[in-house]
């Protein structure tokens, strides 16, 4: 690998892992927290949360290993049958599909649903358990595959 992918492999795994432990505070220990509130006050704390996620530094912490999983995906598919090769498509299709598929395609109709569940209404506190379970259950799919990702991104730059 030349020095450029070289950096941007470096950069994909950290931009990677950084987002495993986010996914992961959030999984064994927010949630956790947030559950343990009353139904209306960690509702309406995730709802919060919600709003401020979208915000340019943790978009760019969600989004820049993507991008970097797709310019790494064509150097891999340029050089294919190199050691490393297969080692960065694996990296990038974890973290594309476990980030941000994930995040696309679950996480965020989840949060939308929240969001129009006004807190305190009859049914809201039914809505929030159901919420907590399952957005936790599948965050641990986003931990584990971006981890997956920044260990592929790692060992493909060892080889």
């Amino acid at each position: 690998m030349n020095i450029v992918f070289v950096m941007l492999a470096i950069l994909a795994a950290l931009g990677s892992g950084v987002m495993a432990g986010a996914f992961l505070a959030f999984s064994t220990f927010i949630m956790h927290g947030l559950g343990r509130l009353p139904a209306e006050h960690g509702m309406a704390a995730m709802q919060s949360i919600n709003v401020s996620a979208v915000r340019p530094a943790f978009m760019t912490m969600l989004f820049a290993p993507a991008i970097l999983a797709v310019v790494l995906t064509l150097y891999a598919f340029l050089n294919w049958g190199t050691a490393t090769a297969a080692l960065l498509v694996a990296g990038s299709v974890l973290y594309l599909g476990g980030a941000i598929g994930m995040t696309a395609g679950y996480h965020v109709p989840l949060n939308n649903a929240l969001a129009a569940t006004d807190v305190g209404t009859p049914g809201s506190a039914a809505v929030w358990e159901r919420y907590l379970r399952n957005w936790t259950r599948w965050n641990h799919l986003r931990a584990a595959a971006s981890l997956a990702a920044a260990a592929s991104f790692t060992i493909a730059l060892l080889v």
